[in-house]
């Protein structure tokens, strides 16, 4: 079956240089385009795509004003389309609260040296949202407000002996959220491998920072795994651990090739894991499309950690979720809101 997509965007050659992309595969055409959400909003009533691309920043009507609008009245599965700017990684942040799926940096002038890598990450992206549930809102998605809790600090802190990791691609920045924010700060640490690109981690892990009871950050190389802490992957960079001489786990942020077509990648991450925490590590694979970290997460549990895998109702995307059961790497089989309290039910076991 041939994915419908509407491609809305301001930018004339961005209408034409994602239209040629996207048509340049066998399984997905555009429908249509246009400059404006009110246009937008015409086509999706008369095309009923399966996929719409939807720019940030448009005249007349933002683009988060026309997704909240969308989400509301007609939920359709929607890639944002955003700059790579510290303002562009904001907006494209609330996007995916509001309900988007996912997003792509949006094509520059100089396209062209890179049109291949741009047309396999949206063209894939696009098939994952034509997967993706999503969920009429009947009510606008309100603002997260900053948690109002003391954060630990890292002066003082405790080395973590236990680690628990988590994976995540499609739909997993509202999943860790999700979790995040319904944990306690007294937490062994937390790594986390989310896929995204760069400019976008940074604003990613400041914002769970002002959420949450935990304190969370992009890691960086040599960082020490601290208790109640959260570290998030580096967009365009893997994040593994290492031991510490000094007792618990330090972070290893490298630049090498895509693992699994992924940089970071949750088989990197898992893998480390794996090899360096073992039984003192809980693994949590959440919704993602495709198979990073599945088998990954699989060593993990054949040297004893204990993997929570979301299920597939609660998913976004059931891909990696999917994989990870598949390739017997699972203990338990969770929804995402149980995450949280079945994360602390098992450390509060091994605990004792």
């Amino acid at each position: 079956m041939t994915i419908r997509v509407v491609v809305v965007d301001d930018s004339a050659l961005v209408r034409s240089v994602l239209t040629e992309l996207i048509n340049r595969t066998g399984d997905m055409r555009v429908v249509g385009a246009a400059a404006d959400p009110y246009e937008a909003r015409e086509r999706i009533r008369e095309l009923d795509p399966d996929v719409v691309t939807l720019d940030v920043e448009m005249p007349k009507m933002d683009g988060l004003a026309f997704l909240e609008r969308l989400m509301k009245l007609r939920p359709t599965p929607v890639v944002m389309v955003s700059t790579l700017t510290e303002r562009g990684a904001e907006t494209t942040l609330r996007a995916l609260e509001l309900g988007a799926v996912d997003f792509v940096a949006k094509p520059t002038l100089n396209v062209r040296a890179g049109l291949d890598d741009l047309a396999r990450e949206i063209t894939g992206k696009l098939r994952a949202a034509a997967q993706a549930r999503v969920g009429r809102r009947a009510a606008p998605m309100p603002v997260p407000q900053a948690c109002a809790h003391p954060k630990p600090q890292a002066e003082g802190a405790v080395a973590s002996d236990q680690l628990i990791a988590i994976g995540a691609s499609t739909g997993g920045t509202e999943a860790i959220r999700e979790i995040l924010m319904a944990l306690p700060a007294h937490l062994p640490g937390i790594v986390i491998t989310q896929h995204m690109p760069a400019g976008f981690t940074a604003s990613f892990a400041a914002r769970l920072d002002t959420l949450c009871r935990l304190r969370v950050k992009e890691a960086a190389d040599g960082d020490r795994i601290l208790q109640g802490h959260a570290y998030i992957a580096p967009g365009g960079r893997h994040l593994g651990i290492e031991r510490s001489a000094l007792g618990g786990y330090v972070a290893k942020v490298t630049d090498g090739e895509p693992v699994n077509r992924h940089k970071p990648s949750v088989d990197v991450l898992f893998r480390s894991v794996a090899r360096c925490a073992g039984a003192r590590a809980t693994g949590m694979m959440l919704t993602g499309m495709g198979a990073d970290g599945a088998t990954a997460m699989r060593e993990m549990r054949d040297r004893g950690a204990w993997n929570l895998v979301q299920d597939e109702a609660s998913c976004v995307v059931f891909g990696m979720p999917r994989e990870a059961i598949a390739a017997g790497a699972a203990n338990e089989v969770v929804p995402l809101p149980a995450m949280a309290q079945r994360l602390l039910a098992h450390l509060g076991t091994s605990a004792r």
